[in-house]
């Protein structure tokens, strides 16, 4: 389900696994349907969705994006006895409320950054001057990857305040925000597969959210990601599962909503260790895009989704290591994020080496031209046994992939080439 990035890499990791696998997407895009059969059915046309799996008599279905979550897709499906990977409406509550989420943590100690809850404009402004600047302003609800506001000032989070509470630029998902603290460090992404109870974390990526080189300008959904990531040891990873994901799963189970599929933690490395930014209910978009081509599971990757969608436990002893480095650069549309311009010519030239391209936001004309239709809208994962030769792969592809308005970052990965630097 789904027809973005994040869905044409879960195909196309699904059918590198096994070739013989048939795929139907709905409702996909022009770079899935190279893989999948796509049908013209929406993420949010569930009785459809439902009559589609028992037509075609899906061995499970994969939900991508997290609205059908928060819709509760996943509880219709069950209720049918239909096999679906993803959490229930109420498990989905760990991304779709940062309220919920928030007090969650709270409560099963999970190590994350101070937070105030508020509905009204002069409480919040109240919480601002309680924890100083930066800070970091954020809809409680979804906000496709854009209600999170890191505020340098006090202005700039008293303005971020007036645009959410009473200006409502994020909807229904902005009545209810949070002031955070804001937490330096190094962050850090990991998705990991769970029955509920046992845990599979995939290869780490870290993403790079705003839209610039260096940092700069705007938060975005995510211009590119790269993984594995030489922070995260085990050390470090086995940490993360004892304080983060262990105690989140057993409190989730403990309210009676236990989560299974897949649970992305966005996390700081801080000087007292990590500490968790959000939780998303479904694989991150564009982590997806550079974790998947490397991720190499001792099940495949099917199998292991299929057992989780079927309600059964996680394969005994799977384990997951990294075949390579993989960097993903996004190639974004004129004005975007504000107003992306859709509809203009992509032209892909033949012979990109050592790249994968996944589509996000393409469409096909009549004429059979492809054309954005998004955001963010193509990923480029390049592939390498050496980290920069994946970075320069990547960044070649992306610089000669045309369109009118083309934006992405030339330095994707710039801190663990920094980091790599040091070292040596």
């Amino acid at each position: 389900m789904g027809g973005g990035g994040r869905e044409h890499a879960l195909a196309w990791r699904l059918k590198h696994d096994d070739p013989s696998i048939t795929i139907v997407a709905a409702p996909g895009n022009p770079g899935l349907a190279q893989l999948a059969e796509c049908v013209p059915t929406g993420i949010g046309e569930i009785d459809k969705l439902l009559a589609l799996a028992r037509e075609r008599r899906v061995d499970f279905t994969l939900v991508g994006p997290e609205a059908p979550l928060a819709d509760g897709i996943v509880d219709r499906f069950r209720a049918e006895g239909l096999p679906i990977f993803g959490p229930t409406r109420a498990a989905a509550q760990i991304e779709t409320s940062k309220a919920f989420s928030k007090a969650l943590m709270r409560d099963a100690g999970v190590p994350t950054a101070r937070a105030i809850t508020c509905t009204e404009a002069e409480r919040a402004r109240g919480a601002v001057r309680e924890f100083g600047a930066p800070v970091v302003i954020k809809a409680s609800g979804l906000a496709a990857g854009k209600g999170v506001i890191v505020c340098e000032t006090i202005e700039q989070a008293d303005h971020a305040i007036q645009d959410m509470l009473v200006g409502g630029v994020f909807g229904v998902a902005g009545r209810e925000i949070l002031v955070e603290e804001f937490m330096a460090g190094e962050e850090l992404s990991v998705l990991a597969i769970t029955d509920g109870e046992r845990v599979l974390p995939l290869v780490p990526a870290q993403d790079h959210k705003r839209l610039c080189d260096g940092d700069r300008g705007p938060n975005t959904g995510g211009m590119g990601a790269y993984a594995p990531v030489s922070l995260a040891s085990e050390v470090l990873m086995r940490t993360i599962i004892d304080r983060v994901y262990e105690p989140t799963l057993a409190a989730l189970r403990a309210r009676g909503s236990a989560f299974t599929g897949v649970l992305y933690a966005g996390l700081m490395l801080t000087s007292d260790g990590p500490r968790v930014v959000e939780f998303n209910c479904r694989f991150g978009d564009p982590e997806t895009q550079a974790v998947l081509p490397v991720s190499t599971l001792s099940v495949s990757f099917g199998e292991t989704l299929a057992c989780v969608a079927r309600g059964d436990a996680l394969p005994e002893g799977a384990r997951v290591s990294a075949s390579a480095a993989a960097v993903t650069t996004v190639l974004a549309a004129a004005n975007y994020p504000e107003k992306p311009r859709t509809g203009d010519t992509i032209r892909i030239p033949d012979g990109l080496a050592d790249v994968l391209v996944f589509h996000a936001g393409t469409a096909l004309r009549s004429t059979g031209e492809l054309v954005t239709a998004g955001g963010r809208v193509l990923a480029v994962t390049g592939m390498a046994p050496d980290f920069a030769l994946a970075q320069q792969a990547s960044r070649a592809a992306a610089e000669r992939i045309e369109f009118a308005g083309k934006q992405f970052r030339s330095d994707i990965g710039w801190r663990e080439i920094s980091r790599r630097a040091g070292a040596s």
